[in-house]
């Protein structure tokens, strides 16, 4: 039984993952970032699996580390910091890697680790009214483990000015730098999420997981010779594989596919 976590699967296809610490806002601590990458290895594992909900539970989505953890930190030494570093790194890459699409269900505040874990997500739902932070450098310190993931998400210009200020900006903001894919009211959020996961589950699953390998292998590549024929064999590989091919027989002949 996890201490931190709550998984729950509604059906065979899809899993949701809550982070269960309301008490201190769903924040991180080694026993957070151990079970995160535990959970997140074994359902990217898990063949039958077509889409992951990542929430939280209580007023907050995340509110990065824990303050208990954090004064623990602050007696390590040069080693202690870079292994626990390693180990929130290892957790995000985890999450990011994951061959399962995760829809980020972010219904509350969102700060620190807590936008990182959001940034590793591919699609992202946010409630109107919650916030992001990117709080680090109001402790002298500064977003390294989440940056590669959140310059991806949110852009190079806009982690300028919020890497180094340390605003808050809130899920209207994100959603218009195109952070957030959806911004809906709170009430709404359960029934847009439950839409982008019906979508998933319905699509061909081998195709999801090669569409989401496909975005991060290209992104900023050169379109070169070498690019163009790595393209032209994955549509191959997928067009002669059976699911393509019965994808492809259903929609000539007006039937649903096998999948469904």
């Amino acid at each position: 039984m996890s201490a931190t976590l709550e998984i729950r699967r509604p059906s065979p296809h899809v899993a949701e993952v809550w982070l269960d610490r309301p008490e201190v806002r769903n924040a991180f601590n080694d026993g957070v970032i151990t079970e995160l990458t535990e959970a997140f290895r074994g359902l990217g594992a898990d063949g039958e699996l077509r889409a992951i909900v990542l929430a939280g539970r209580g007023k907050a989505f995340c509110a990065g580390a824990d303050l208990g953890w954090m004064r623990a930190m602050a007696d390590y030494s040069w080693e202690e910091n870079r292994a626990d570093a390693a180990r929130l790194a290892e957790m995000l890459w985890t999450v990011w890697s994951c061959p399962v699409p995760v829809v980020g269900r972010i219904h509350g505040d969102c700060y620190a680790g807590g936008v990182g874990l959001a940034a590793v997500c591919d699609v992202l739902v946010a409630a109107e009214g919650m916030h992001f932070c990117l709080s680090e450098a109001r402790l002298g310190l500064l977003p390294a483990t989440i940056g590669p993931y959140v310059v991806r998400a949110l852009g190079e210009q806009a982690s300028r000015r919020y890497f180094v200020s340390a605003e808050r900006f809130d899920a209207a903001r994100a959603h218009a730098l195109g952070f957030v894919h959806e911004l809906v009211a709170p009430e709404a959020l359960d029934a847009k999420v439950g839409e982008i996961v019906a979508a998933l589950v319905a699509n061909g699953p081998a195709a999801v997981r090669a569409c989401k390998q496909l975005v991060k292998d290209v992104a900023g590549r050169p379109v070169d010779g070498t690019l163009r024929e790595d393209t032209a064999r994955r549509i191959a590989d997928i067009r002669a594989s059976s699911e393509g091919r019965e994808g492809v027989q259903a929609f000539l002949h007006k039937r649903d596919p096998a999948w469904k």
